[in-house]
């Protein structure tokens, strides 16, 4: 007598499927394993040293600032721990400090630096300068965890208001729908770059700022999907008995409607999230963006455009930036195709 056959749950068949998809699997891999590097980017790319033993105490630069003076420097400001006088004290007489593997920051300027800047790649900057000192390589690692944090905080916004007003709208349809129809189309009618320009004139530029302009039209392209999810599912049986067994509209939805509307939106967030990069890079490329003191890809490639000769900066930015893009876009297509039940 066979053995007979367990069956697999929706969401096993689902992940079985994102499995087969080799490219998509690996390139979830790769990007978490990216991004995760970039969550320590204090630890791997910074100016001060990690640890230091000085004169047999040990002293931690990386958490806690230390004057010159603690090191045997004249003055008490910060140390800078790329003046050669400081290396000096913290490699001799038994004294030792471990640096990160790139000691340098998004911000430090190498004032002892052989060439002028931009620098092209060198021992001491892998990726070379940008054109005030500043490490590139420093400046790919943060710009890349400021780029993926802020895409997927206006994902998950857009996606919380996607969500609401696309189910306000699909389950209760009639005059509920054709009026917040009418007032989605007028508030999308708004030129937002327009809107960016105004504001930036008012306020001083802040990635939160921008943040909360971009999520005020972050959701319209969502909420269309769940929209029409919820005016499919609210027809079908299980909805019906629902109403009748006395569940209100908020527990329908809740319980029953919203998990089985929002295979759209898992879909399409990788792709809504890659969106959002190009957003955040587009501005910053325009100065529309975070200040410029702030590592970003776009601020990035304005000044390889502004330097044409300094081609390391356009190249290292431009692999990250389409790295990046094409990894969230493989996982997106791996992710769609697992939620298509027409798939085996």
């Amino acid at each position: 007598m066979a053995t007979p056959r367990r069956s697999l749950s929706p969401g096993r068949r689902a992940w079985l499927r994102f499995r087969a998809n080799r490219r998509g699997y690996w390139s979830l891999w790769v990007f978490a394993l990216v991004f995760g590097v970039s969550l320590v980017a204090e630890v791997l790319s910074n100016d001060r040293p990690i640890v230091a033993h000085y004169q047999g105490e040990l002293y931690w630069p990386l958490w806690r600032q230390y004057p010159e003076t603690t090191f045997g420097g004249d003055f008490r400001t910060a140390t800078d721990y790329l003046d050669p006088f400081i290396r000096q004290r913290l490699s001799h007489d038994g004294n030792w400090a471990i640096y990160p593997p790139n000691p340098y920051r998004f911000d430090t300027i190498n004032y002892f630096a052989p060439s002028p800047n931009p620098a092209p790649p060198s021992p001491a900057n892998l990726l070379g300068t940008d054109d005030q000192g500043r490490d590139v390589l420093a400046r790919l690692l943060y710009g890349f965890r400021l780029s993926v944090l802020f895409g997927m905080a206006l994902t998950a916004v857009g996606m919380l208001f996607g969500i609401a007003a696309g189910a306000v709208q699909g389950y209760f349809g009639g005059r509920v729908d054709l009026t917040l129809q009418r007032l989605t189309e007028i508030w999308g009618s708004i030129p937002e770059l327009y809107l960016l320009l105004i504001l930036a004139s008012i306020f001083e530029p802040s990635i939160w700022i921008l943040l909360a302009i971009l999520s005020l039209f972050a959701w319209m392209g969502l909420s269309d999907y769940v929209r029409a999810e919820f005016l499919r599912n609210r027809q079908l049986e299980y909805v019906t008995a629902a109403r009748a067994l006395g569940l209100s509209s908020l527990q329908v939805i809740g319980r029953h409607v919203l998990p089985n509307s929002l295979t759209p939106v898992i879909a399409f967030l990788p792709f809504r999230m890659s969106a959002a990069i190009v957003a955040l890079t587009s501005l910053d490329f325009l100065g529309l963006g975070v200040p410029p003191s702030t590592p970003s890809l776009g601020e990035l490639l304005a000044q390889g455009k502004a330097n044409l000769d300094a081609w390391w900066i356009s190249l290292g930015t431009f692999g990250v930036l389409v790295g990046m893009l094409m990894l969230l876009i493989f996982i997106g297509e791996a992710l769609r195709d697992a939620l298509d039940t027409r798939r085996g």
